[in-house]
């Protein structure tokens, strides 16, 4: 009886762990969470047809350019932080929203590209220059 009982829960904690558990979200982390909200807005106004890949990268893109003009004929920190802020919100929300329409997993693609530019731009020489890798 006792060994009957330890073989089920062991396999429903193995089983757990290996088929249910991947599928599971316990939290939602804060990006998943802001995600969601911009998702809800958008789908409310039903804006995602107008969503396809390259309209987003567009947007993305014609938005990075609003917040680079805040600093236009000004000095590296004049910009208007109100400005800054909701330019800065724009670029964000068009990056996720690229990202949530390709499924990519933000936090693995930004812990990706920091292994590859640890590796591109060493400590050792890229410490305190602004070279690019192919001239350090």
């Amino acid at each position: 009886m006792f060994y009957d009982l330890f073989f089920v829960i062991v396999f429903r904690i193995k089983f757990v762990n290996l088929a249910i558990k991947p599928f599971l979200k316990h939290t939602m982390t804060d990006i998943e969470q802001l995600l969601q909200q911009i998702r809800n807005f958008r789908d409310a106004r039903d804006w995602q047809q107008f969503h396809n890949s390259k309209d987003l990268a567009v947007a993305l893109s014609i938005e990075a350019s609003e917040l680079l003009e805040l600093f236009l004929w000004k000095g590296n920190e004049e910009a208007d932080s109100e400005k800054l802020k909701e330019e800065l919100a724009d670029v964000l929300m068009y990056a996720l929203l690229l990202a949530d329409k390709h499924n990519l997993d933000i936090q693995q693609i930004i812990e990706d590209k920091i292994k590859r530019n640890n590796e591109k731009y060493p400590v050792d020489k890229a410490k305190g220059t602004a070279k690019k890798y192919n001239e350090l």
